[in-house]
């Protein structure tokens, strides 16, 4: 887990300009272009959690850099199988670069990617009674804890993970997503 896991500080304005996050932000499934400025939502919601988390010490005052891939359940079923040994699609996948220790000493951090699946997650909204930008907000902001060597596999660390959570969230406008149900 980061260390200084529950160390906020304010976001500071969040703004198209920001270069120190070079953002790459593809869409590989259709469906997620009939939601109104999605990439603009991603962006924003990645660079909230940025600006609202402290950052590794390999990483402090560097360009950083990320990748976003907004797939289908097709996709996240075969990077699923393929990297976490289980056959079917999830929600998020994240492949982070700071867990690896390979980061450049010098130049751009690569924080590594995130990958959401539309199908699941409009199924998640479905079935738990979900804002769909909510939950891609929240998405988002998870897939950047992890990036930024945030997990939840103990309480422990799922509680800080959580309440950081929803402290970037409440930045973005979004209520607790853990009240009545669970991430999955």
């Amino acid at each position: 887990m980061n260390s200084g896991a529950l160390a906020l500080k304010m976001p500071i304005l969040i703004t198209d300009k920001d270069e120190r996050v070079d953002m790459d932000i593809s869409v590989q499934y259709p469906e997620w272009e009939n939601i109104d400025n999605i990439k603009q939502v991603i962006r924003t919601s990645v660079l909230c959690a940025l600006n609202t988390t402290s950052i590794p010490t390999k990483a402090t005052g560097r360009d950083l850099e990320i990748s976003v891939v907004l797939a289908n359940d097709d996709l996240m079923q075969v990077l699923n199988r393929e990297y976490r040994e289980k056959d079917k699609p999830t929600n998020i996948l994240t492949f982070a670069n700071l867990d690896e220790g390979d980061v450049p000493a010098e130049g751009v951090v690569p924080l590594g990617d995130i990958i959401m699946s539309y199908d699941t997650i409009n199924k998640e909204c479905l079935e738990q009674d979900k804002f769909l930008l909510d939950h891609v907000k929240h998405l988002t902001v998870h897939g950047v804890l992890h990036l930024l060597g945030f997990d939840h596999q103990n309480d422990d660390e799922a509680t800080d993970m959580e309440t950081l959570e929803i402290r970037i969230l409440e930045y973005l406008g979004v209520q607790n997503p853990y009240t009545g149900s669970v991430l999955s």
